[in-house]
């Protein structure tokens, strides 16, 4: 009897997990991503997809990943397989990951369909709004068994996110130039997701109507655009020496009034819940942009 009780409790337990076990989420291209179970081996091929992967509670899952993946520190201490944009595929494929995820923008294509084709599950990656980020930090849940944790996660993030569009959404328009480089000088365009982020504070990308993700533009450019706020953030936690370079073109409006703003780069260049952290900041600064308009 107490053998038949404990196969019965086998047979159960293992029907549950049958019934639990596969799973199966939409990826940002439209493809559906179908796992027989969570995966339990996964290999991040950007470092904002690591950091999203930690706040989903699958870090620890997470088994390789690439270069100036910092963060939180555990994702340090991961195995590393390249950059983003090189990567080294023989190391990818050693790992045998039973889950890929992939940043469409950032990852050459020839690198994941050469991975597909080896046979490896690819989630693909484009978050171009801020709520894709909840949404994404949900999925990527699903596919490591993860759920609760990624559930609360996304729950936390939807809701400092009203709160910052209560606060700013309604507030008068800035022209605002981002900079993301000095040399080529490049920008962000329509479907870049810090366009988003400007237009949740208020602002005008003065550069918003071009498709690309990340156009090159002139300095005359911007000078013709005339931005009311210039925005830079570019490669470390220091303020880049380069944004003072504006200085020498006192007929753009950011000059005169002073509105040459830093955000670091980590803070709203990266796809994750430290989003909303950049958007705080650039929010304020473009308040600080309103505060010094001419009395009327």
């Amino acid at each position: 009897m107490e053998l038949a009780r404990l196969l019965l409790i086998a047979w159960l337990a293992a029907a549950g997990g049958l019934v639990q076990a596969e799973v199966a989420v939409v990826d940002d291209t439209g493809a559906t991503v179908r796992l027989a179970q969570p995966a339990r081996r996964i290999v991040s091929l950007a470092p904002h997809l690591t950091e999203t992967l930690f706040a989903a509670g699958a870090g620890e899952r997470v088994v390789g990943t690439v270069e100036y993946s910092d963060y939180p520190p555990a994702a340090s201490r991961i195995t590393r397989v390249g950059g983003y944009s090189r990567l080294d595929l023989e190391r990818v494929a050693a790992l045998q990951p039973d889950l890929i995820i992939a940043w469409q923008s950032g990852n050459a294509a020839a690198h994941v369909d050469r991975l597909r084709a080896l046979g490896f599950r690819i989630y693909v990656s484009q978050p171009n709004r801020i709520d894709d980020v909840a949404s994404e930090i949900e999925r990527l849940g699903v596919l490591a068994g993860s759920a609760p944790v990624a559930g609360r996660a996304a729950e936390a993030f939807r809701q400092r996110f009203a709160g910052l569009q209560k606060r700013y959404g309604s507030r008068p328009p800035v022209r605002t130039f981002y900079e993301i480089w000095k040399q080529p000088l490049m920008t962000v365009g329509r479907q870049q997701i810090i366009s988003d982020v400007i237009r949740l504070c208020g602002g005008d990308n003065v550069f918003g109507q071009l498709e690309t993700m990340a156009p090159t533009v002139t300095v005359e450019a911007v000078i013709a655009a005339n931005p009311e706020a210039i925005v830079a953030s570019g490669m470390g936690e220091a303020r880049p020496e380069w944004l003072d370079d504006w200085l020498r073109w006192t007929t753009i409006t950011a000059v005169v009034r002073g509105n040459l703003f830093f955000v670091p780069p980590d803070l709203i260049q990266r796809h994750t819940p430290r989003l909303l952290d950049g958007a705080d900041r650039l929010c304020r600064h473009l308040e600080t942009a309103r505060s010094r308009r001419p009395a009327k």
